[in-house]
């Protein structure tokens, strides 16, 4: 089912936390920021929405830590529910993609509670105050990959971010398949 985020709650501050990254190490997400901000980016192996555009998710990244923007994914689904999403196949994920930053398992759901992710892809853009000053989506992609031209809204915001600390006022939600909670216990 797709979700859709809410709007950017500018100025929220970043929440840290260690989680074990496809890498073999734990990692703090905040120690990914780069001098001039960090995305935070929740994201799955199998939602149709991530896999319609990881390619361009990746070239983002690469192409952001040029600007000294970080760059960490994150997935939080249950994978006892969702084993496509369990940690061994993120790494598989990882490396079919050619992931070039963290990619952290939240297996306890307690990260993506604290930033209210709502689906996948799920961005945040952080300044380097580490303040909240992008909620919004890649491009117009949805199920499948828009066209190669499509503007890239989470690029050209955090550039804007990078240079003056400052958000876009107008910002699209993402949409993608709803975080795949646990069952309370």
């Amino acid at each position: 089912m797709a979700a859709v985020p809410p709007v950017c709650d500018f100025g929220w501050p970043a929440v840290d936390s260690r989680l074990p990254s496809v890498d073999g190490e734990t990692l703090s997400i905040l120690d990914q920021a780069g001098p001039n901000g960090l995305v935070i980016a929740f994201i799955c192996n199998h939602c149709p929405y991530v896999k319609a555009v990881i390619t361009r998710i990746v070239r983002d990244a690469q192409d952001l830590s040029s600007a000294g923007v970080g760059f960490v994914a994150i997935s939080s689904n249950d994978a006892n529910a969702y084993p496509q999403d369990s940690f061994a196949n993120m790494k598989l994920f990882a490396k079919q993609h050619g992931f070039t930053f963290p990619y952290l398992y939240d297996e306890d759901q307690s990260v993506a509670r604290a930033y209210n992710a709502a689906c996948t892809p799920d961005f945040f853009g952080f300044n380097k105050d580490l303040k909240l000053q992008y909620r919004g989506r890649l491009d117009a992609s949805r199920k499948e990959a828009g066209e190669p031209d499509l503007r890239r809204d989470l690029y050209l915001a955090m550039l804007q971010v990078a240079q003056t600390g400052n958000g876009p006022q107008d910002q699209i939600a993402s949409i993608g398949c709803s975080i795949k909670w646990k069952d309370a216990a």
